[in-house]
């Protein structure tokens, strides 16, 4: 099976209320949906190909390049809807319920569609993702990982993705030349994507509020790497504090990108968490 899986195999689009939604899918059995982060040249196989590749022969998982990244539609940020785009790409592939894997921005996403759509999320999965309310632990205003991905932005070279991949991990030998290239061919490849998102920046992306997360009542399992300079851990503390049916997974030496640093021991405990919760 894991030799079949490759980006081109499992390479997908779909036609949506949202428009086109691109997606790779493998596997069969119950639906893991992953959501990638906000980066430029981020897609869903970029983000998730190693834990498609670990987790296809247990599950039905979907890896979606939301509306504005990726081989997705363009979208402005003021017609951005991640989550009436995540219930399309559900509607549309006949999904009545999944569980939901997020990066990041995709963790956000994940956690605003608990919120609108508990009947249809079985599971919610996250990994450094934030948490609203003021830091105490992590640094005031931009973090260095996210002054970096703002500078993927407005100067998508092979260096600046270089940079961006080298932050996003704790251990350099994660940041591959693989990865970098192809960062750097997705943000060059779609200048539109680029255009648009810088339109309003990071505050283009909503969050949840306090409220909405502590009203949270789905099963809910958050992982955030100890050393991530994008989003501090403090967020999975909050998040941990706020759902009441959540536990935390802190990992040290990792970085942003826990589910590539960190790939085998991600797969299997999200496959334990969606089969035994």
């Amino acid at each position: 099976m894991s030799s079949e899986i490759t980006e081109q195999y499992t390479s997908r689009d779909i036609e949506t209320k949202s428009g086109t939604i691109h997606y790779n899918e493998a596997g069969e059995g119950y639906p893991i949906v992953m959501l990638h982060g906000s980066g430029p040249g981020a897609t869903g196989w970029s983000n998730f190909g190693s834990n498609i590749k670990g987790l296809a022969d247990r599950f039905r998982v979907i890896a979606a390049d939301m509306p504005g990244w990726g081989q997705s539609e363009a979208v402005k940020p003021d017609a951005r809807d991640h989550v009436a785009a995540a219930l399309q790409l559900l509607d549309g592939l006949g999904i009545e319920k999944a569980a939901f894997v997020g990066n990041s921005m995709g963790g956000g996403t994940a956690i605003q569609f608990a919120v609108a759509h508990p009947d249809r999320i079985s599971h919610l999965i996250t990994m450094g993702s934030r948490a609203p309310g003021p830091t105490i632990i992590g640094p005031d205003g931009l973090t260095e990982g996210l002054k970096t991905l703002l500078k993927g932005y407005t100067d998508p070279s092979p260096t600046s993705m270089r940079e961006l991949v080298e932050i996003m991990t704790y251990d350099s030998a994660n940041a591959t030349d693989e990865l970098v290239q192809q960062r750097y061919a997705a943000a060059i490849g779609r200048p539109d994507h680029l255009e648009n998102f810088m339109i309003a920046g990071l505050l283009g992306i909503p969050q949840a509020t306090v409220e909405e997360i502590a009203g949270i009542e789905t099963p809910t399992l958050i992982f955030h790497g100890k050393d991530d300079r994008v989003v501090s851990y403090e967020a999975a503390l909050k998040l941990v504090s706020l759902i009441r049916d959540s536990r935390v997974v802190l990992i040290n030496r990792c970085g942003h990108w826990l589910q590539t640093e960190h790939s085998d021991e991600f797969n299997r405990l999200v496959a334990d968490f969606v089969s035994n919760r």
